[in-house]
This record gives C-alpha cells, sequence and structure tokens, in this order.
C-alpha cells in the first residue's frame, strides 16, 4: 500500500520558519496519513566550518513538526551541495538509494517543497524523485524578482505553487511566473507565531544578557557581501560604520550590532572602534539566532541595513522603522546585470528611507503604484528572454521615469544591449561593433578547426 511522503529542504532557519508556518496554517493538508522529512542542507562554502542550523535557537522547535530529520551533506557526501547533482542517467539510482537510506517505500508518492528551485539542491533533489510534485517557497525579498535560469520543462511543469511570505502588501511576485506558478501567501499570524516560538527558546542564552540589560534603541544588520566579491573587506566594513554613524547622528546612544553570520571577527573590531570614538555603547550580539529573535527580547526604535530581509520583517511584523544605508553603492557594484539581489536591492532603496540623507526612518507598509512596474521593468533587463511580453511596458516605463532614477537602476550599456530608450547611439554602434568581432572570431575558428 502506497502512501505519501512530504520531503521538505531547508537551509537557513528562517527558511524552516516560513515552513513551519506554512505547516501550521495547512498549506500542505493534514498530518495524518502523510509523512514529513526535514532535510537539512549547509550550503556555506566551507560547511564544516559554518554554523549549522541544528545550533540555532529555536531549530528544536521547528524540527517536531516532522516526522525525521535527515542531512543532505551526508547523503551526499563529499560532495557539495550547490555543485551536485546527478547525471541523467542515473536519476533512478539515486532515487532508489535515498528511499532506502531514509526509509521511504518503493511505492510511496513523494512530495517536493524546496528552495531556488533553479540551483542545486532543490534542483537535483527535483531531477531525482522525478514524479514528485514541487511546491517552491521563497523566504525573503528575492521572490519579487525574476526567475534566475530557465528550468527544464520537466521540473517546471511539476512546480505547483510559490508559497511566500507577504513582506510588501500590493507587490506580487515575479519569480516563476513565466511557468504559470500561481503565487501563494503564508499567513502573517502563522509566521510570526513561529518566530515567537523560536524566540521564546533563546529567552535563557547568557549572550543576550548585555543585550537586555541596557536594551539598545539601534540595531545594525551585518552584510557579508566581500564573500560574494560585491564590496571588498574595506569597504563592507566601512559600510557597518556608516551604519553606525548614522545611528549615532540620529540620537541613537545605546547600539546593537547583528553581524552575518559568516562575517570575520575584525568586522565587530573596526566597528567597535568607531562606537568608542563616537562615545557610544556598542554590543557585538553573536548568538546563534535570527535578528528577528533580537527585536522580540529588546524592543529596538530603529533597525538600520542595507537591504536584508531582516529589515523588512522588522517594519512587517514588530512595527519598529527602518532605514538604510548604501544601497546604491552596492547596487552600482553588482556584475553581471541579472545578480539576483538587484530586486532585493531596489526594492529596499525604493521604500525605505536613506539615514545618511536624514530622511525619517519609517515602517515599509503597502507597495506603492510605482514599485510594481519598476520591478516588472528591471526583471525584465535582467531576463528579457524570460519574459518578452514586459519590453513594451518597460520601455514606456523608461521613457516616462528613467531621467528621474538612479543612474544605478538602469545602467545605458545595459539600455543599449536591450535596445531600450535611454541608450545612446554610440553605446549601440559599439555594441554591433563588438558581435560583429565576435562573429568574425567564431567563423575564423570553426575554419581553422575543419582544416
Amino acid at each position: 500500500m502506497s502512501r505519501k511522503t512530504q520531503i521538505f529542504q531547508v537551509s537557513t532557519l528562517y527558511g524552516a520558519a516560513t515552513l513551519a508556518a506554512a505547516l501550521d496554517a495547512g498549506l500542505f493538508g493534514p498530518r495524518d496519513g502523510a509523512r514529513r522529512i526535514l532535510l537539512v542542507s549547509n550550503n556555506a562554502a566551507i560547511p564544516e566550518t559554518a554554523l549549522r542550523l541544528d545550533e540555532m535557537h529555536g531549530y528544536a522547535r521547528i524540527a517536531g513538526r516532522f516526522d525525521s530529520v535527515v542531512s543532505w551533506n551526508e547523503a551526499i557526501s563529499p560532495h557539495h551541495p550547490s555543485a551536485w547533482g546527478p547525471r541523467g542517467n542515473d536519476t533512478v539510482m539515486w532515487q532508489k538509494a535515498f528511499r532506502l537510506q531514509w526509509g521511504i517505500g518503493e511505492r510511496d508518492l513523494i512530495e517536493l517543497a524546496v528552495e531556488s528551485i533553479q540551483v542545486n539542491p532543490a534542483r537535483a533533489l527535483a531531477a531525482i524523485f522525478s514524479e514528485s510534485t514541487v511546491h517552491v517557497y521563497a523566504d525573503g525579498l528575492m521572490s519579487y524578482g525574476p526567475t534566475r535560469d530557465k528550468l527544464p520543462l520537466t521540473i517546471a511543469r511539476r512546480i505547483r505553487r510559490l508559497l511566500h511570505l507577504d513582506l510588501i502588501p500590493g507587490l506580487k511576485p515575479l519569480l516563476l511566473s513565466e511557468y504559470g506558478v500561481g503565487p501563494e501567501v503564508v499567513p502573517d499570524e502563522a509566521f510570526r507565531e513561529v518566530l515567537d516560538e523560536i524566540s521564546q527558546d533563546a529567552a535563557d542564552d547568557p549572550r543576550l544578557a548585555p543585550v537586555l540589560e541596557e536594551a539598545p534603541t539601534a540595531v545594525l544588520l551585518g552584510q557579508y557581501l566581500a564573500a560574494i566579491n560585491i564590496l571588498s573587506a574595506q569597504e563592507e566594513e566601512d559600510l557597518h560604520v556608516r551604519m553606525l554613524t548614522g545611528a549615532v547622528r540620529a540620537g541613537h546612544r545605546s547600539v546593537v550590532f547583528k553581524p552575518h553570520p559568516t562575517a570575520p571577527a575584525g568586522y565587530s573590531a573596526a566597528l567597535s572602534k568607531a562606537a568608542a570614538d563616537a562615545g557610544v555603547r556598542l554590543t557585538v550580539l553573536d548568538a546563534p539566532l535570527l535578528a528577528e529573535t533580537l527585536y522580540h527580547h529588546c524592543r529596538p526604535a530603529l533597525v538600520v541595513g542595507c537591504f536584508s530581509t531582516a529589515m523588512v520583517t522588522a517594519s512587517a511584523y514588530y512595527d519598529v522603522p527602518v532605514a538604510r544605508v548604501g544601497t546604491g553603492l552596492v547596487m552600482g557594484r553588482l556584475k553581471p546585470y541579472p545578480n539576483s539581489n538587484r530586486v532585493p536591492l531596489a526594492v529596499v532603496d525604493h521604500l525605505v528611507p536613506d539615514l545618511e540623507r536624514d530622511q525619517d526612518p519609517a515602517l515599509v507598509g503597502t507597495a506603492p503604484e510605482t514599485l510594481s512596474p519598476l520591478v516588472n521593468a528591471m526583471g525584465f533587463c535582467m531576463q528579457p528572454k524570460t519574459y518578452p511580453q514586459l519590453r513594451e511596458s518597460t520601455a514606456d516605463w523608461l521613457r516616462r521615469n528613467l531621467a528621474g532614477s538612479p543612474g544605478h537602476y538602469f545602467p545605458e550599456p545595459r539600455l543599449a544591449e536591450l535596445r531600450l530608450p535611454g541608450s545612446k547611439s554610440r553605446s549601440r554602434a559599439r555594441l554591433q561593433v563588438s558581435r560583429a568581432k565576435r562573429v568574425v572570431r567564431r567563423t575564423v575558428r570553426r575554419g581553422v578547426r575543419k582544416g
């Protein structure tokens, strides 16, 4: 007799919390009759040295919602989760192996819930369990951007829905829309209850004591953009110092810095020196917890970041005003243009006040009418072959709005490449010459090989 087995793949606690909220809200049906497996993947560059999911506060509470927990890293060792995928003729063998290893019956029906379907390990899982239905969940602002890579139709046609948090009410996700995949919102109430549950688990952590003794009025969210070669290490340190300087200028004298889990200790040291020079109290919180857990316990009056999703959750779920620093710098460094961080940066840049321009911090509310057209235009410029139907509306938007938009939103070379309004004839001519030269070089190489 066959039964249903649901496999839920996670790599972050925030993503696991999103899935937990979806389960609690009944979005995956009743638990009776279905076996639920939590498949944990550590996608860090060096997993052996990175913070593990089971080391974070709240993990055990979330894991308790599943019948078993298995490690993807162990299952495919010694391969890296982000790099490994099965060869086409090996998928049947791998499915048999994983069914045996995870105690799944040969006739059990498989249902997958995965993140980032464009890349491994989600793509590998979808290929291995080739008969399964697939649910994709998005745990942050990237759901509003375009699909990064084209999916094989054998995977795309099996995707039933995109589960996402309604972080920006009124803004519809572009992700997977080209395949007719409909978005479905994970209820705010369910997600907030999961966040509260996680926060309670951290209440006794002694590392929180310094924060609770003198509750900070401002929280700074660290980024780690040097690791993905967007900023240099020095520029990233400077970005954090700029966050501190902005908070101090806004009148905050007690500040907590929540570093990115993979940030080097030197970042905190540089920030501590800047705080000492400014005469403010700085607490660096390196406890294994979500930023949302920090909001729950210390109730700050301000959250400052660059483009972290935790900025938006501070506003959406904790009513904390937010401000941004450095979005223009980072967006200007993104290469190539289709970089997946572009839309999250644009959303924050468009909605969140700039602390360095003395704009008052504010809550992020419903999306203004200007946001969806901007995101759609950017989505087309990022992936023009995927969303050809957006070309005309993008051209119209550029004619009406490009002059008043930041230059890093739509760089002129990209507009020239796509032959869109705002590009210069000289740039288009250079591109034509460059393309002609590439054609000639390819033709010559073919001739040499044939000779």
